[in-house]
């Protein structure tokens, strides 16, 4: 088992910034990937970026391209999600999951390329 803690989010008015983190405890060495997902009210969940914990391989949303910047302490068993430029859109309750190589979990795009997820950290931001 894989345990997630999110923090950092917050209120924040638009074109500011958060930094969101993930820390990881538990069976963290069979971790393949980590990703950030996020849910607006009223709305499905969407993925937003994605690493590979070995190598450091990104992958991000068209909407949070060149905003949002996945990052991991492999050492600290930690990813973070730092967000510039926010829009009220970007109101979400963001989530953080890991994918287990172990259960053959590849950590993609999709929520079920998953396996552990964290509480969720709430992002505000106005306009």
């Amino acid at each position: 088992q894989v345990q997630l803690v999110e923090s950092g989010g917050g209120l924040v008015q638009a074109g500011g910034s958060l930094r969101l983190s993930c820390a990881a405890s538990g069976r963290s060495f069979s971790i393949y990937a980590m990703g950030w997902f996020r849910q607006a009210p009223g709305k499905e969940r969407e993925f937003v970026a994605r690493i590979i914990w070995n190598g450091g391989v990104t992958h991000y949303a068209d909407s949070v391209k060149g905003r949002f910047t996945i990052s991991r302490d492999n050492a600290e068993n930690t990813v973070y999600l730092q967000t510039n430029i926010l829009k009220p859109e970007d109101t979400a309750v963001y989530y953080c999951a890991a994918a287990d190589l172990k259960l053959g979990s590849r950590g993609t795009t999709e929520e079920d390329e998953y396996d552990y997820w964290g509480q969720g950290t709430q992002v505000t931001v106005s306009s």
